[in-house]
């Protein structure tokens, strides 16, 4: 399989959560993707354990406001960019990026102080993509768009 280029900034979608097109940071020293939430709690309804969150802020140009609730979810311990241990939580959608679209694992966090309110890691990245840093949106725009 030949592997695509990316650049250090791409265009991505995120369509079960009804995100259209958002910049994302290439970050091939991340194993995971993450994603900034403004809320994530876990919560039970009828009898069953689930965890609701809003991805972005509302000030986000690709905020959608849709509030996801999942069953499939994991807690995993992540060194943050800070080289400290935290608990994440880590959820499974599918990604689009230029003409491929395939599932992605991403940890839920409060990325607000940060530039980039998503980043693509190492693992959706491995057999699929190289990366040039000298460049940014090689990809071209995702095919799925909620615009």
């Amino acid at each position: 399989m030949e592997k695509t280029i990316l650049g250090r900034k791409e265009s991505i979608s995120l369509p079960e959560w009804d995100i259209g097109k958002i910049n994302a940071k290439i970050d091939t020293g991340a194993y995971n993707c993450t994603i900034h939430v403004s809320l994530a709690n876990e919560i039970q309804e009828g009898g069953k354990k689930l965890l609701e969150f809003i991805p972005l802020e509302p000030s986000h140009k690709s905020f959608s406001g849709k509030k996801i609730q999942t069953a499939k979810y994991k807690v995993k311990k992540v060194k943050n960019s800070f080289g400290q241990m935290e608990k994440r939580y880590l959820v499974l959608t599918s990604l689009a990026i230029g003409d491929a679209t395939f599932p992605a694992a991403f940890t839920l966090s409060n990325r607000s102080n940060m530039k980039n309110a998503v980043l693509l890691g190492r693992k959706i990245l491995k057999g699929r993509f190289l990366v040039d840093v000298d460049k940014v949106n090689l990809a071209g725009n995702p095919k799925y768009k909620n615009q």
